[in-house]
């Protein structure tokens, strides 16, 4: 059966339950979307920890090397990844308890889709997450 997101309304309430993202692949320079897409969620008031083992820092938080390296818990995993290089991303999510993993826009995995459906995480794919927030949450967290 083919993968289909959550609707809205779910893709909604999935935002106002989410505090902190992990994102795998955030890079460290100020050019690049994932650091413009971590940047706009963090000033939206989510707690963003970045992974990316080639930086000690990014946006005013501790870098890790890897999810399994993160030690308290994350909502939600984001990830700018090439989808070939999604599944082990899709393992390491699921063994730390994530409830979400969200694949940015270009990113689709059927590999993904199924360690999803097996972990019971909420899985969005091909989305951007600051798009879906803007157009969800427009006056933030608190303001819907």
């Amino acid at each position: 059966m083919a993968f289909t997101n959550p609707s809205r309304e779910e893709i909604k309430r999935i935002l106002e339950e989410t505090t902190t993202i992990a994102v795998v692949g955030l890079s460290d320079k100020p050019d690049r979307t994932s650091y413009m897409v971590s940047e706009a969620m963090k000033a939206k008031g989510y707690r963003i920890i970045p992974v990316n083992p080639n930086a000690s820092e990014i946006l005013g938080e501790k870098s890790y090397a890897s999810l399994k390296d993160i030690p308290f818990p994350v909502d939600a995993v984001n990830v700018f990844r090439r989808s070939e290089h999604t599944p082990p991303v899709a393992e390491e999510a699921a063994e730390i308890g994530a409830k979400t993993l969200w694949l940015q826009l270009g990113i689709h995995n059927d590999e993904v889709a199924a360690i999803a459906e097996r972990a019971g995480m909420q899985l969005i794919m091909d989305r951007c997450i600051k798009v879906e927030d803007s157009i969800l949450l427009p006056h933030g967290k608190s303001g819907s």
